[in-house]
């Protein structure tokens, strides 16, 4: 079924969290945290949507509209990879960032060049809450301190679209990073609010391999052996590449994870359902999408490197004008090391049509995807048993997960909300 309204992509299991709804309407909907689900929109009772908040909503679809015949796009790649203009590899010069970021601190670089050489007014992004650090808040930096403080990934619910309004009132070009969901909400976005479009200077997206909701942190942290309430910051990667999950309690005590046990272990079993669906994980919607260049062997002893995908003549031209202001340390690579980088993703890209003709067959809510070429990737890329797993596996997942059924988000508020009620009057702590 295609979703006709905010609330059926909430209840219909189609949320990515980005937040692109509360921006569009923030009298009329916020966005919660169900805890073993991800973050979701709650919209005042009796309210109606406005259309162009749910042309923007990424759970429902995505649809490209780039010029597949421009003569400087990689037409080999684009089916599969979207837009690619040109692919380096490298790292920020900076030691420092390019030790703290998650791969080499190539995001975090091209923010601070934007702001520092071209006059950018500031950056909106993700950061860990102050209060509860296994959550995440959006934030509005506008120095490249306020950035490094920020640095990592963060594998958990969060909502970067709530801040678009900063970029909307801004007095400058702003840059916007996120995840591949958020980076297309904001480019939806952008048709229909003109300032936002004046003022997005730069799009950044990072390469995802899907949300784990905060019940995955949470688990994670009762693998560490760390009382939520008890801890006072938390890493997911950096410092290194990929890094360690590092979480510090307020005696000053510290629990590692490895990358492998910390994402591979644990977080990525708890990915909300819409990421199974996800056709893009690459940001084939930003200027400039960096991720993992996973191809080389990681022993943990290099500071780390990134890869970085102009999308965009836009992006092409920053990327170029960072290396050559200094702020970036990187060189131009065979396009060919993108797909070498993430191996899995062209047969992960032909499961999600399958997955999503099961969907709609089987009734269940399901994205809509357009200039997405996914059908002939299923026919000749996947092998027999790929395929069966992709259309058998997800009919399972259809009644193992109830998919059929709307989930009642005001209702499991409702109860998270008491149950955290119940856990503060018998212990005196509040509920993860």
């Amino acid at each position: 079924m295609k979703a006709r309204s905010i609330v059926d992509v909430a209840e219909g299991h189609l949320c990515t969290g980005c937040g692109v709804c509360a921006y569009m309407e923030p009298q009329t909907i916020t966005m919660v945290d169900i805890v073993d689900r991800g973050l979701r929109p709650s919209v005042v009772v009796g309210a109606e949507t406005a259309s162009a908040t749910l042309d923007c909503c990424p759970g429902a679809g995505l649809r490209h509209d780039y010029d597949r015949n421009d003569p400087s796009i990689d037409h080999k790649l684009q089916d599969t990879w979207g837009p690619v203009l040109g692919v380096w590899e490298g790292y920020a010069s900076d030691e420092d960032i390019r030790w703290a970021g998650s791969s080499a601190g190539a995001a975090t670089v091209l923010s601070a060049f934007c702001l520092e050489q071209r006059g950018m007014e500031g950056v909106v992004h993700i950061k860990a809450q102050d209060d509860v650090p296994y959550l995440n808040e959006t934030t509005f930096s506008t120095t490249v301190d306020e950035l490094v403080a920020a640095t990592g990934s963060r594998y958990a619910p969060a909502s970067p679209c709530t801040g678009l309004d900063n970029i909307e009132r801004a007095e400058a070009p702003c840059v916007f990073i996120g995840k591949p969901c958020d980076v297309a909400a904001t480019q939806q976005a952008r048709r229909h609010r003109p300032n936002l479009d004046t003022n997005l200077g730069l799009v950044i997206g990072i390469f995802c391999a899907g949300t784990p909701s905060t019940k995955g942190t949470l688990e994670m942290l009762r693998q560490m052996g760390v009382e939520p309430d008890h801890l006072t910051s938390l890493r997911y990667r950096g410092r290194g590449w990929p890094g360690l999950a590092e979480a510090t309690t307020a005696a000053g005590e510290n629990s590692t994870m490895t990358y492998d046990e910390s994402w591979g272990g644990v977080l990525e079993k708890h990915r909300q359902w819409r990421c199974y669906v996800c056709a893009d994980h690459t940001g084939e919607f930003a200027d400039i999408a960096v991720g993992d260049p996973w191809y080389q062997e990681v022993d943990g002893s290099d500071p780390g490197r990134s890869l970085l995908v102009a999308r965009s003549r836009r992006g092409q031209e920053i990327i170029e004008a960072a290396i050559a202001a200094g702020y970036l340390t990187a060189w131009p690579v065979s396009n060919d090391l993108l797909p070498q980088s993430q191996p899995g993703l062209e047969t992960s890209r032909g499961s999600v049509w399958a997955r999503v003709q099961m969907l709609r067959l089987f009734r269940a809510y399901a994205p809509v995807y357009e200039n997405l070429p996914m059908a002939h990737i299923w026919l000749r890329e996947l092998s027999l048993r790929q395929k069966t797993q992709s259309t058998v596996g997800t009919v399972r997942r259809i009644f193992r997960k109830q998919l059929r059924k709307r989930i009642a988000v005001e209702r499991e508020v409702a109860a998270q909300d008491a149950g955290a009620a119940k856990v503060a009057d018998a212990t005196g702590k509040r509920l993860g």
